[in-house]
């Protein structure tokens, strides 16, 4: 597959750079010249790294391919996140990480001449990086400040929420870092900066620029400071890491270390299809089969073909003296027990019916153990 990043995507739409998702593929840490790696659920989760995570990214360092770690936290400075990677047994440097603030002022420094005041909503993360664009943080509507930039930040008070408020309706310009309506914490679903962004919103009808992930500035934050040439996205969910790369035209990898598992990919949409699918990290180091549509509107991956029949059920079926997917080395050289060729063809089986305007409605019973977990 031949890949021509020159020309973005238009939101909602995918970029024909693509080609089918799930293709074929050399090593991507061959194919590709940098990483951009989402963090949570990726590379750590919670405060315990990913099975496997630090030694495939120096396995991919090792045939070439940089990192570059992406996320949308505006909380903490890129010092901070290196910081925590190494913990992780990952040696991150400061420059190495991207964050939602930097994406934020840099839009800022953009905007407005040097000096200018800026009203900060969020923590160190945030003041940094406006402090390094060049621009003054302030903390009050009294300031006068010429834009306001809002990121997350658990300490974020009604007080600071008000300044906020009335300095956009004094007409300064609104940037949130991102748009995220919740955040995971030890214990459970918190508010994230989305939600902290709709009080805003509701208290005066302006809408921000919202710079993280999938928007087109965090993709063009990491680009230019990660200088990449060859990019590819990724990362676990599929409406921020996923979207991104269909939005920017960057070929992505979907990690099942994460929010994501076989059957909200079963039921993605075009823009939140990705490229190629791995079980983890891993899949960084490893050739990548193909999924491969047929004109009948099977797929085949591997062993096994799917179909949707004309009642809306999916069904697989396995070439004779192949082993179950769920045991064995997974084709194209992955890691014993991937098991993903019977989810990859599932899903070009699923997608092509569904963008013929006949969605899978239910799954045979008889499938392989890879895909017994699956829901339609």
């Amino acid at each position: 597959m031949t890949l021509d990043l020159a020309a973005p995507a238009a939101p909602g739409t995918v970029h024909p750079a693509y080609g089918p998702p799930l293709a074929a593929s050399a090593e991507p840490a061959e194919r590709f010249d940098v990483a951009l790696l989402d963090l949570d659920g990726v590379v750590y989760r919670g405060d315990s790294a990913v099975p496997h995570a630090a030694e495939a990214i120096e396995a991919a360092g090792r045939r070439g391919m940089r990192s570059a770690y992406v996320t949308n936290n505006a909380l903490r400075t890129p010092e901070a996140v290196a910081a925590r990677l190494v913990g992780f047994g990952i040696p991150a440097r400061a420059d190495e990480v991207i964050t939602s603030a930097q994406a934020a002022a840099h839009v800022l420094g953009e905007w407005l001449p040097a000096g200018a005041a800026v009203l900060v909503l969020g923590g160190e993360g945030l003041r940094a990086a406006v402090t390094a664009e060049g621009l003054r943080p302030v903390a009050s509507a009294d300031d006068e400040p010429s834009a306001v930039v809002q990121g997350f930040d658990p300490e974020l008070t009604y007080a600071r929420l008000a300044e906020g408020a009335l300095a956009v309706r004094a007409g300064a310009r609104w940037v949130a870092s991102n748009a995220d309506l919740t955040v995971p914490t030890e214990r459970g679903i918190a508010p994230g900066n989305g939600s902290l962004v709709a009080m805003i919103r509701a208290a005066t009808g302006a809408e921000p620029l919202v710079a993280g992930k999938p928007e087109p500035a965090m993709h063009a934050e990491s680009v230019r400071r990660s200088r990449a040439d060859r990019p590819i996205i990724v990362g676990d969910r599929l409406d921020t890491d996923i979207e991104a790369g269909t939005r920017s035209g960057t070929p992505t990898l979907l990690v099942l270390t994460g929010v994501t598992g076989g059957s909200e990919l079963l039921a993605a949409g075009p823009v939140h299809r990705p490229t190629l699918l791995a079980a983890d990290l891993r899949g960084l180091s490893y050739q990548h089969p193909a999924a491969e549509r047929r004109a009948d509107g099977s797929a085949r991956c591997g062993a096994w073909t799917c179909h949707v029949d004309t009642e809306g059920t999916l069904h697989w079926r396995q070439a004779s003296g192949e082993p179950d997917a769920g045991g064995g080395a997974g084709s194209g050289g992955g890691p014993a027990d991937d098991g993903l060729d019977a989810l990859r063809a599932a899903c070009q089986a699923a997608w092509a019916a569904a963008d013929d305007g006949r969605p899978a409605r239910r799954l045979a019973d008889d499938r392989p153990s890879s895909c017994a977990d699956l829901t339609v």
